[in-house]
């Protein structure tokens, strides 16, 4: 990205920015990271992701942007068209931290190279944690994800066969953390494996706190037992599959009034008979916690063959050894 590009992404000088960033990989750990973190007294992280450096990628972001079908229009998030208001939306969210450390959670970021960028030109440092998970495992967890959230209508094998980049690339860890230390001084980012989180929360935790220069002693003994996002799954599958065919635009009704350019009257509208249809299927259908199915043996080996390869050399651009733990 050119200097010219960059310039309305650096923040006014009375810009509110967080000390530090979870910034992915989702589906591996980091609604439980932000949960733990968010119980020390001395750090505030806001509940929802925000997905600020990023909030004009649309791919990841596909929900961010509205078209009106009537005045044929695009709304979008423009930092150079709207670069007051996009500053204020985000400020605002760190506002009643202020005086304690104030933590972001946006997965999206990691697979930014461009939320790199712009995340290393603020004047106030801004340190980053990410968090990496069994690539295969995070992709299928991801499939499931994209199941509840009404935007994948077909099996993972089928996903995996013709729209493969939904579920693979917050997986590619290896180019994406390149771009991070391209950009990021390497003692401002800390790589947490979840495998490890898992294993030895207590340990993970005491380096997480040392890298933010905060006191672990300050956390209640409680904080161990935190663990978020437990696995929903729908009663039935093949009729959630279905829903989510026939009623695509549920899955882009997230943000239709939480963004800083909100969605014209008329997409609020049109999404009035989605949103109902997913209620009622809640009803019918609904989501239990219960264990997911296990992924095809077969599947498993073909991604972990793929991502074995892909992912050659990621141990020593993080210097820790991560793929013995994985294949």
């Amino acid at each position: 990205m050119e200097k010219a590009q960059l310039h309305n992404w650096k923040a006014p000088k009375d810009a509110v920015l967080p000390n530090f960033i979870i910034g992915g990989a989702m589906k591996s750990g980091t609604s439980t990271m932000h949960a733990m973190l968010g119980q020390h007294p001395k750090i505030f992280i806001p509940k929802e992701e925000i997905g600020f450096f990023d909030i004009d990628n649309v791919i990841e972001h596909y929900d961010f942007n509205f078209f009106d079908r009537k005045s044929e229009q695009w709304t979008v998030q423009d930092m150079n068209k709207n670069h007051k208001e996009l500053w204020d939306w985000y400020s605002s969210k760190f506002r009643e931290g202020q005086g304690m450390l104030r933590g972001e959670d946006s997965t999206s970021y990691l697979t930014s190279k461009f939320a790199a960028q712009r995340i290393s030109i603020q004047e106030e440092e801004i340190k980053l944690i990410f968090m990496l998970r069994q690539p295969s495992k995070r992709a299928y967890s991801n499939y499931h994800h994209l199941v509840r959230a009404g935007v994948v209508a077909h099996s993972f094998e089928d996903v995996l066969q013709f729209h493969p980049n939904l579920v693979l690339r917050r997986s590619q860890y290896l180019d994406q953390l390149e771009a991070y230390y391209k950009y990021i001084p390497k003692q401002n980012m800390k790589v947490i494996v979840f495998e490890e989180l898992i294993e030895n929360p207590r340990a993970v935790l005491q380096e997480v706190c040392t890298f933010l220069g905060v006191a672990f002693e300050a956390f209640d003994p409680s904080v161990f037992e935190t663990h978020t996002n437990a696995a929903k799954f729908p009663l039935f599958t093949k009729p959630q599959l279905l829903k989510n065919l026939f009623f695509r635009r549920y899955g882009n009704s997230f943000n239709l009034k939480g963004l800083p350019i909100k969605a014209p009257k008329s997409v609020v509208k049109r999404a009035f008979i989605p949103k109902l249809m997913n209620k009622i299927h809640g009803k019918i259908n609904p989501l239990k916690v219960r264990k997911k199915s296990k992924m095809k043996p077969a599947t498993k080996e073909f991604l972990d063959a793929y991502f074995k390869k892909e992912l050659h050399g990621l141990d020593a651009l993080v210097g820790k050894e991560i793929l013995n733990k994985w294949f």
